[in-house]
């Protein structure tokens, strides 16, 4: 195929969930607007809240949601959608983040023989229109080449299709699918252009659970990758406490 399938119709989509309520109708109504939905695979993790309702509600208004249940880790869960996946694309879907207007459209583009995975960059919403954006974009991507990231990306099933993500990686499973990815010969493009907005629960935007994201991340990062890993995170801590600070100063 001449683009590499960007003409192929409709993609499959997989989102984990676990107790998602919170965002999870405006991250499911930005995918049905923005992309040509085959299946919408939602992969959940036993919720306790509202979740199974909210997908319930989409499953009966578009007909065309898969639902599979898993108690084990992100990368059992990613492997469970990869496995029920039928497009020659499709997408992963954070449940906690929305879609630019036409994300599938901006996206086709990229969609090239040698390109296995595209990832629309992820905007947090309290900076989307900050004046640290354009310094926050820069940092993003970076650290996308660091350790992968699966906000909104958009994956050839080719170069998956024999992955075996490990059933005990819990963190840093992106970063699996995006080496992944890479050994088997194609490109990973992150791009500013589609993107996402992530709308981060509250508990990261306090000092204890953005030093508890850093922990986590160095915690169970590649060795050799600690050092440019631990500058990029403390870019993300340092902006967090000061928005802290500058509400605290009423700024």
């Amino acid at each position: 195929m001449k683009n590499g399938g960007a003409d192929s119709g409709k993609v499959d989509v997989v989102v984990l969930t676990k107790n998602s309520e919170r965002l999870l109708e405006r991250c499911l109504n930005s995918i049905y607007k923005n992309l040509p939905v085959n299946h919408l695979i939602i992969v959940d993790g036993y919720s306790t809240d509202s979740t199974l309702e909210i997908i319930e509600r989409f499953r009966k208004k578009y007909g065309n949601v898969i639902l599979l249940m898993d108690r084990g880790t992100r990368g059992s869960a990613r492997m469970k959608g990869i496995r029920e996946v039928r497009t020659e694309w499709f997408v992963f879907v954070d449940s906690d983040v929305v879609l630019c207007n036409q994300w599938y459209e901006r996206a086709k583009r990229l969609m090239k023989d040698n390109v296995g995975g595209i990832w629309g960059i992820e905007i947090w919403s309290d900076l989307e229109h900050s004046a640290a954006l354009k310094l926050f974009l820069v940092v993003t991507r970076k650290i996308f080449h660091l350790r992968g990231g699966t906000h909104d990306l958009l994956v050839r099933r080719e170069a998956v299709k024999d992955i075996e993500i490990p059933r005990d990686l819990h963190v840093f499973e992106d970063l699996f699918i995006k080496e992944w990815i890479e050994g088997k010969g194609y490109r990973v493009i992150a791009t500013y252009d589609p993107y996402c907005i992530h709308y981060r629960p509250s508990n990261a935007w306090t000092l204890k659970g953005s030093i508890n994201i850093l922990v986590e991340n160095l915690r169970f990062a590649p060795r050799r990758r600690l050092p440019h890993m631990f500058l990029a995170y403390g870019f993300y801590t340092a902006y967090v406490v000061y928005r802290i600070i500058s509400k605290n100063l009423g700024c």
